[in-house]
């Protein structure tokens, strides 16, 4: 089971990614745009995720995904890390985030991390 210490390394690890301190907690952001943070005593992680995406996932797997109170109208969910399998779906699930934050020329570079489709 993935914890915030892997969650740090893992996001940190993406490309011209830093961590900052805001709201009391650790964010992680790319090129100076937030795509995750670790709330709630760093338990769970919160990442971008478009709302049609979000809904979904929090209806398919509501053990793992929920979306908090105050970011119902933004494009965020958040996740139990103690329900995130192992740190390959944790990889996915910042990478996914860190993709949507990104700025073009920045995905453009890095081609192995994958582009969004625009689907």
């Amino acid at each position: 089971m993935p914890d915030a210490e892997d969650v740090r390394r893992i996001a940190l690890s993406l490309p011209d990614t830093t961590e900052k301190i805001a709201w009391s907690m650790p964010t992680f952001r790319v090129a100076g745009k937030m795509f995750a943070t670790l709330p709630e005593n760093e338990t769970s992680l919160a990442v971008r995720c478009p709302k049609e995406e979000r809904d979904e996932l929090v209806l398919a797997e509501p053990q793992k995904f929920w979306i908090a109170d105050h970011e119902a109208q933004f494009a965020w969910v958040r996740a139990h890390l103690a329900a995130v399998e192992d740190e390959n779906e944790l990889r996915a699930i910042l990478a996914d985030s860190w993709r949507q934050a990104a700025p073009s020329p920045l995905l453009e570079a890095y081609p192995e991390l994958g582009l969004p489709t625009g689907d």
